[in-house]
């Protein structure tokens, strides 16, 4: 089976977020399962060179046609940690990708719509015919969109069309001029049951556009797809979603073992298994030590997030405090886009600076993340909503306890140790239901009061976490069976 991926990231070259490890991820597992996989990209300014290797020039004067011109673009090819990448330059005065940045600019929607039409382009000029195309979010929204209402009468008739929704919180909505700039009628697509924006006629939505021309679309936990078919999770897209829900399934995601790892993890002093776990000991010394902590018989709590309202940065600083105030240490690591939020932490920073139980640390430090995860006791998740979230599953794999707020991914892949009505071997953290700081404390305050009273059953928890496969082995496998569903029809 041949498979391209046409997508706004990939790690370790082009990544802002959890989306560049999942695609990175699934690329690989489909490709070791002897399948053709290659994946497309903008050629951003910003890109990781050093993370691409064999990077050369493989197709010249690409022409790709948008709002009355033709855009001359080249296509560079590379290896992106095993999986061969390819990377769309255009040349034109618009700089789509030469912002310095991925996101975040007026014209997002014209970039990503551009970007769209020059995959579709490039495969249908280089001869590519590939069994499946994997879009991601919305960004690629209009890719299954342009493969129905134009590419198919050029010739690709032979691809199906899998969407994977990785946040439904951003869905590319724009003004429906920006259609006719990318060769598509306006007229013919918006209607509510197409493009048209629920509660803005005039304005059209990329990832509904996805979601109503894709052969399947998934989304990245079980949960987090009754949520947004069927609450207002689903920002608007809620009755798209119902009206498709024969072609909707939800796939939780993996995470690359052969990054977080501790038995081979490069970024720790001390590696470790499930059958010698006790040596996370050394690393929760070694943290201590790199972010000035004191040694002290008491647990260390820790937060690894981006900092922003979906991830709960309210119950963040709510749960630093609650920890202090119960023999706790704590450690946060995280950036936000918002200078609000960042200001507020860098605040909260200062005022803590003398406190030895306490460190925060405003930045993006990969191998740091790693350190903590291996040198906490605790890992504190309490997200607003989560379509499937990476960090409780990396804290599992490092033996430490996660805390988190029962939704999407996180009610999927975490089990309470209390009131889970699994055995107890297969219990694995603490969860609670409401987004408040008394949902908040009756999980952490339970973890903690276990690591304190119980150390036996504390230790049993980091083990049932280890001993769970969240490698991409089983998401593999789904992700193929919708493939195989998708080209029998």
């Amino acid at each position: 089976m041949y498979v391209v991926m046409v997508t706004p990231e990939i790690a370790p070259a082009a990544k802002v977020g959890g989306l560049a490890d999942v695609v990175h991820g699934l690329a690989r597992e489909v490709g070791l399962r002897g399948n053709a996989v290659e994946t497309v990209l903008p050629f951003y300014d910003c890109l990781r060179h050093d993370q691409i290797h064999n990077l050369e020039k493989t197709f010249e004067h690409l022409w790709v046609p948008f709002h009355e011109m033709w855009i001359h673009c080249d296509v560079y090819t590379g290896d992106v940690g095993g999986v061969r990448t390819h990377f769309i330059q255009p040349h034109s005065h618009h700089d789509f990708f030469n912002r310095g940045g991925f996101y975040g600019q007026e014209d997002d929607p014209a970039r990503f719509a551009f970007f769209s039409r020059a995959a579709l382009e490039f495969f249908l000029k280089s001869g590519r015919n590939p069994d499946v195309i994997h879009c991601h979010d919305w960004q690629t929204g209009l890719v299954p969109v342009l493969l129905h209402e134009v590419y198919g009468a050029l010739g690709l008739v032979h691809p199906r069309v899998c969407y994977t929704l990785h946040n439904i919180d951003h869905q590319g909505v724009t003004g429906a001029d920006l259609l006719r700039d990318v060769g598509l009628v306006p007229e013919a697509l918006m209607h509510p049951d197409r493009m048209q924006q629920h509660d803005d006629p005039g304005a059209a939505n990329l990832m509904k556009g996805g979601i109503v021309f894709a052969n399947f679309v998934t989304t990245v936990s079980m949960r987090y797809a009754e949520e947004i078919r069927g609450t207002d999770l689903g920002r608007g897209l809620q009755g798209t979603l119902d009206a498709h829900a024969r072609k909707l399934g939800g796939v939780v995601n993996g995470i690359d073992y052969g990054t977080w790892n501790p038995e081979i993890d490069p970024h720790i002093p001390c590696r470790y298994s499930v059958d010698n776990v006790a040596e996370k000991f050394r690393d929760k010394t070694a943290l201590r030590h790199r972010l000035m902590l004191r040694d002290s018989f008491r647990p260390i709590a820790a937060i690894v997030s981006r900092l922003d309202r979906q991830k709960g940065v309210d119950l963040m600083r709510h749960a630093l405090f609650y920890a202090l105030a119960n023999d706790c240490q704590f450690v946060l690591l995280g950036t936000s886009p918002d200078p609000e939020i960042t200001g507020h932490f860098l605040e909260l920073k200062e005022h803590l600076n003398e406190n030895e139980d306490c460190h925060l640390e405003i930045d993006y430090d990969e191998e740091l993340s790693h350190l903590i995860y291996a040198g906490a006791d605790m890992m504190v998740v309490p997200s607003a909503f989560e379509p499937c979230g990476l960090t409780q599953m990396i804290a599992m794999r490092y033996g430490t306890v996660p805390v988190v707020r029962a939704t999407g991914g996180l009610a999927d892949t975490v089990a309470d140790a209390n009131h889970s009505d699994k055995p107890f071997e297969e219990r694995t953290g603490y969860t609670f239901e409401d987004f408040s700081p008394e949902g908040l404390e009756s999980a952490f305050g339970r973890a903690i009061g276990l690591w304190y009273r119980f150390p036996g059953y504390f230790h049993q928890l980091r083990l049932n976490g280890m001993y769970r496969d969240f490698s991409w082995k089983n998401p593999g496998n789904d992700y193929i069976n919708v493939y195989e569903h998708i080209r029998a029809r």
